[in-house]
């Protein structure tokens, strides 16, 4: 009598945690900036476009000279900053209200 033998289900990946992610992105910065002679120099478009970005919304028509749209992006840029971390504290607040109440009340020892 001869059986066949079901191969098992592939589970499915579990999805990274934020930890994993920066972990997984810090390495492959190093990876990449271990390959490169200049680093500062291989990041510059990026670097450009970000703050073009910034540019565009403080200047949208191309009308300030490029000093005052200068300064002006940077003040967006680190207003844009800004928001993201007053947003990500905001996460970490709702975060740590959600786990005291699903830890239920304390009792107090003692007394």
């Amino acid at each position: 009598m001869s059986t066949t033998r079901k191969a098992p289900e592939p589970t499915p990946p579990e999805p990274w945690t934020p930890e994993r992610r920066s972990l997984n992105a810090r390495y492959a910065a190093h990876a990449l900036h271990a390959q490169v002679a200049d680093e500062s120099a291989h990041t510059a478009p990026a670097r450009a476009a970000f703050m073009g970005r910034f540019e565009r919304e403080v200047d949208p028509d191309g009308v300030l000279s490029p000093e005052d749209r200068e300064r002006r992006a940077r003040h967006a840029r680190k207003a844009y900053f800004l928001k993201l971390q007053i947003a990500s504290s905001k996460a970490r607040s709702r975060k740590q209200a959600e786990q005291i109440e699903a830890e239920g009340p304390r009792r107090v020892r003692g007394g």
